[in-house]
């Protein structure tokens, strides 16, 4: 199973470190949902992956943890939930080790921007203004 990751490369996870659990899936589907173990999870360590450099191994930890595991049970067919799980196992693994987004800028609102506020409030309370019972003059 490749993993394409965010600075173009690439690296492979080996089948044998992959640990499945096939199970029946619940929810209607008669009997073959009752004796057919369609559902699949798919469990893999990044802690003991030889496929990973130390550097994305400790990414991949800090982010996830010792243990990534995804699963589906969307279909009737064990092959095609196998390929959502690794699908799934892959997207966690790339969100993992993409680089953090950038720490946000500061921005003050622009005059203008804070002048139509002001004058939205002032037209707003005038509206309740006018709902209020008139005073004795």
């Amino acid at each position: 199973m490749t993993i394409r990751l965010p600075d173009g490369g690439a690296f492979a996870i080996p089948e044998d470190e992959l640990r499945w659990r096939f199970t029946t899936s619940g929810g209607p589907g008669g009997q073959h949902a009752n004796r057919s173990a369609t559902a699949v999870e798919v469990y893999w360590e990044p802690a003991t992956s030889h496929s990973l450099t130390d550097e994305q191994r400790t990414t991949v930890v800090a982010a996830v943890g010792d243990e990534i595991s995804a699963g589906s049970a969307e279909s009737r067919s064990q092959w095609r939930n196998r390929q959502l799980a690794r699908r799934r196992l892959i997207e966690k693994v790339q969100e993992a080790l993409a680089p953090p987004p950038p720490p946000r800028k500061k921005t003050r609102p622009s005059r203008s921007s804070q002048r139509k506020r002001v004058e939205r409030k002032r037209r707003h309370s005038e509206k309740k203004q006018l709902r209020r019972r008139p005073k004795d003059d």
